[in-house]
């Protein structure tokens, strides 16, 4: 017998689903759901004014495991997830070794088993990430893969790429490209602009990302494949594929809390933390990334959860690129768009839980009875205030440090188990 847990007045929310009910969990599946539910329980948990959402899914972390493990690994970041409201994370492959063959796949797969947390590796589109011969891709499905992607760098050579959206058509595994033209970037560390030229150092001028947007939308268009783009951050992305959706181009894409709510103004402090790949940009750039969400261009929010040490980003001119995120993404977004009246709370629902699952071929979470419950609790109206070193990562390398947020997950059910808790409403018998 799985323990059995009861919410009491709970707001609970889901796409066409917002009433104030109880809720009662057993054998790890949402049992029933009412207006008044009048049982024992192992865990009562008091929901009054607090909300019950389907549990959030990541599909852009990098847990850095194997391989760089002092920076995170798949233990330390599943509990950063849960800490997030997420039970599910698609994890990108530039590991050592890349995640391009059976045996690391099997490896991620089998670590994360007991965490509460579903990690779902990201197979490479080219063996070894190096651009030049294609995977097996029937090999990395059968073996638990969901995507494909050479994260962290593009696919440089357009007919390979072309090759992997036709082979993607075969075995429905979406392809997901970093959209950066390397040539471009050079030497760039931050993004081109004003703020660089303050700064004294080389930027990566937005035509590096909208030019391989523009080259993975014609290429998908050609071959009648899907394409995911990942972390969009420019207006020309949003623009070009807010274009091919309206001509029925398969492109569907995602962006991050820190290209909707900071720009590269941020960079003035000299702080390693504020660089990222691809970098924070200008205020248009922004404000395109935030209307494009609010329409519908963009599909996702995800985190690219991308830990690095203190060590790695004491020196702001030879640090590595990347934020952690996972811990603050559902506040973010709560701040931005559901406290300022912008989006309702399951469009977001849509935007982090029902839209990566659904691309991926998951099977996509609900407050339903009969269902697996894997649900994130959340105050919504709890300001907080981000502080480095409370965070549960390894590595604290936020972009928001300092940040006043309004709303944050409170507990996270993982396959009906009270997995992560900061309630203060709750009894045990």
């Amino acid at each position: 017998m799985s323990d059995s847990i009861l919410i009491k007045n709970i707001r609970a929310v889901d796409v066409g689903f917002d009433k104030i009910c109880d809720i009662f969990i057993g054998e790890g599946k949402i049992i029933e759901i009412a207006d008044e539910i009048k049982t024992t329980a192992d865990t009562v948990i008091d929901g009054s004014g607090l909300v019950a959402i389907p549990s959030l899914f990541d599909m852009h972390v990098h847990f850095r495991d194997p391989g760089y493990t002092y920076k995170e690994d798949i233990l330390t970041g599943a509990k950063s997830a849960l800490a997030g409201g997420f039970t599910g994370v698609a994890c990108m492959p530039n590991t050592n070794p890349v995640i391009d063959s059976v045996e690391t796949v099997e490896y991620i797969i089998d670590k994360a088993k007991d965490t509460g947390v579903n990690v779902y590796p990201v197979g490479c589109i080219t063996k070894g990430m190096m651009g030049e011969e294609l995977c097996d891709y029937n090999m990395l499905k059968e073996a638990g893969v969901v995507a494909v992607s050479d994260d962290g760098r593009p696919v440089r050579n357009a007919e390979i790429m072309r090759q992997a959206l036709e082979k993607s058509n075969k075995n429905k595994l979406l392809v997901i490209s970093h959209c950066e033209d390397m040539d471009i970037i050079g030497k760039g560390i931050v993004h081109k602009g004003f703020i660089s030229e303050q700064l004294g150092v080389e930027g990566m001028d937005r035509a590096s990302e909208d030019s391989i947007t523009a080259r993975e939308i014609a290429l998908a268009n050609a071959v009648k494949s899907r394409v995911h783009i990942a972390h969009v951050s420019t207006e020309g992305s949003v623009d070009f594929i807010k274009s091919a959706k309206e001509m029925g181009v398969k492109v569907s894409c995602e962006t991050c809390p820190h290209y909707f709510m900071l720009t590269h103004k941020k960079l003035l402090s000299k702080d390693a933390d504020y660089r990222m790949n691809p970098p924070l940009r200008e205020e248009r750039d922004r404000e395109a990334v935030y209307t494009g969400i609010i329409d519908g261009t963009i599909d996702c929010i995800v985190t690219d959860h991308a830990p690095h040490s203190k060590e790695d980003k004491s020196d702001f001119m030879n640090a590595p690129n990347g934020v952690v995120g996972l811990e603050t993404s559902l506040s973010a977004t709560l701040t931005a768009f559901y406290h300022t009246g912008m989006l309702k709370l399951d469009r977001i629902i849509e935007l982090m839980s029902v839209n990566p699952r659904r691309l991926l071929g998951l099977p996509l979470e609900k407050i339903k009875e009969g269902n697996i419950a894997n649900i994130a609790i959340v105050d919504l109206d709890r300001e907080w205030t981000v502080e480095p070193e409370k965070l549960v990562s390894k590595s604290k390398n936020t972009a928001f440090k300092g940040m006043k947020l309004k709303g944050k997950p409170v507990a996270t059910i993982s396959e009906g188990k009270l997995v992560y808790s900061i309630l203060e409403n709750i009894s045990n018998t």
